[in-house]
């Protein structure tokens, strides 16, 4: 395992979650620097995934491309519960790797969130987003015998449902519980059940419908201008 990959779990075992609890106890707007910390949270490990190799500005801009991307996704589609902004989170990171896919979604939840408003959810949704791109590169970077649009359109579905969903469900319970209590924790992942799958099914359909024509494009400027790490298994 790369260091940058082992660093990026560790960030986001460890050091995001102990940002969001110290964040907490800070009075204020405590949000907006949580969210700061996090986003430089975000770039450490993909900047260390630099360390064998010369940084080149096409990755970032190919990485800011696919941000502006899942934020217009996010913001132009208003359906409730339809976030096709997960599924480019995804794509980014099963394209471009882990640590790409990590500050994708961290800078899209921050970025599409002034258009929806910044507040305490913010930062947990940065988190979310950021663990569901790690995550589809942790599992199908560099693996193209993976990349059908079904199987990545299932690993989506069951991915939001039963961990990004629940991550931002603790939004929830964290910031409008009055006393933490397990019967008060299961109510609200309860009552998410129903928005998580909708948000589950949107991801699952934009892999199905966007996924090939996106890694298509993006594979030909992996090719062209040697971006990243090329790793065929």
């Amino acid at each position: 395992m790369r260091k940058s990959t082992l660093l990026n779990i560790l960030t986001w075992i460890v050091l995001i979650p102990a940002t969001l609890f110290l964040g907490t106890q800070i009075k204020g707007r405590w949000y907006y620097l949580t969210c700061t910390l996090i986003i430089i949270e975000a770039m450490i490990p993909f900047f260390l995934a630099f360390e064998t190799r010369k940084p080149q500005a096409r990755e970032l801009v190919t990485i800011a491309v696919m941000c502006a991307l899942a934020v217009a996704s996010r913001v132009a589609i208003l359906l409730p519960g339809f976030k096709p902004i997960t599924a480019i989170i995804m794509i980014t990171g099963i394209a471009l790797g882990p640590e790409a896919g990590f500050m994708t979604g961290a800078i899209s939840a921050f970025a599409s969130n002034f258009f929806f408003s910044q507040g305490p959810w913010t930062p947990w949704q940065m988190m979310a987003y950021g663990f569901g791109g790690f995550l589809a590169g942790l599992v199908f970077y560099g693996k193209k015998k993976r990349h059908r649009p079904v199987v990545m359109a299932v690993f989506g579905f069951f991915a939001i449902l039963l961990l990004i969903g629940p991550l931002l469900d603790c939004c929830t319970i964290f910031t409008t519980a009055p006393k933490l209590t397990w019967k008060y924790a299961v109510t609200v992942f309860t009552l998410g059940v129903t928005y998580n799958l909708k948000h589950a099914i949107s991801c699952a359909v934009t892999i199905l419908l966007l996924s090939k024509a996106l890694l298509d494009k993006l594979d030909r400027l992996i090719k062209k201008y040697g971006m990243m790490e090329v790793r065929e298994q």
